[in-house]
């Protein structure tokens, strides 16, 4: 007689694969990737630890799949922020400071997102991810153009060039400090009133970077 899963069979494999990602994404935003090992993203799920390669075939593969879980999280919330705003300047402010404002109050999740060494296939993920920020940007920038808010330029270009410039900027203000990597909360930080500096210079930046048109010169 052949097997076959029953809908609550894999209801439950399902529930027990998100269990699995959400508690592996909480260890990352504690102590980056290297923390969520197999045995305390088990602990934490209250499951095996076969129970994780049932799912996930290696270490490798689960690291890949918290990735592609966060940063679909993330991307989304950026995505969301576009749609904000009169002018496609303050659809793109509000996108930028999104991207930003996330990153500065989870920074071990967002360094270990950004900037963290990490095995190849996380690091395929992550281009894969830049990329897709790019689109979202290249896409409000098009509309700056149309808009004539924005100098003539090519976009993808443009796109890609501000992805880069927001990850280098903010990889200082979220890298581990040196003896804090652990225990952090990252749920209850707010950002500093000095980080609103960072987020003018970077809104400043963001606008002479796309060209944005002196509405007082036409």
């Amino acid at each position: 007689m052949v097997y076959r899963a029953t809908t609550l069979t894999e209801s439950k494999k399902s529930g027990t694969r998100a269990r699995i990602l959400k508690e592996a994404r909480h260890l990352v935003s504690q102590g980056g990737f290297s923390a969520a090992a197999v045995v305390p993203v088990a602990q934490r799920s209250g499951i095996a630890t076969g129970t994780i390669y049932r799912h996930f075939p290696s270490k490798a593969e689960l690291v890949a799949e918290v990735f592609r879980f966060a940063t679909e999280h993330e991307l989304a919330a950026v995505i969301r922020a576009s749609q904000i705003g009169n002018t496609v300047s303050e659809r793109l402010m509000s996108a930028v400071e999104t991207f930003a404002i996330r990153a500065l109050k989870a920074p071990r999740l967002a360094y270990a997102l950004i900037a963290e060494p990490v095995d190849p296939l996380v690091e395929k993920e992550r281009l894969s991810y830049r990329f897709a920020y790019a689109e979202a940007f290249e896409d409000l920038i098009n509309d700056g153009v149309h808009s004539q808010e924005f100098a003539p330029q090519n976009a993808a270009i443009t796109a890609a060039a501000l992805v880069g410039f927001l990850s280098e900027v903010l990889v200082g203000p979220l890298a581990p400090q040196p003896g804090h990597e652990e225990n952090i909360q990252q749920q209850n930080i707010i950002v500093p009133l000095n980080y609103q500096a960072l987020l003018s210079e970077i809104n400043a930046l963001t606008l002479r970077l796309v060209g944005k048109v002196n509405e007082d010169n036409g």
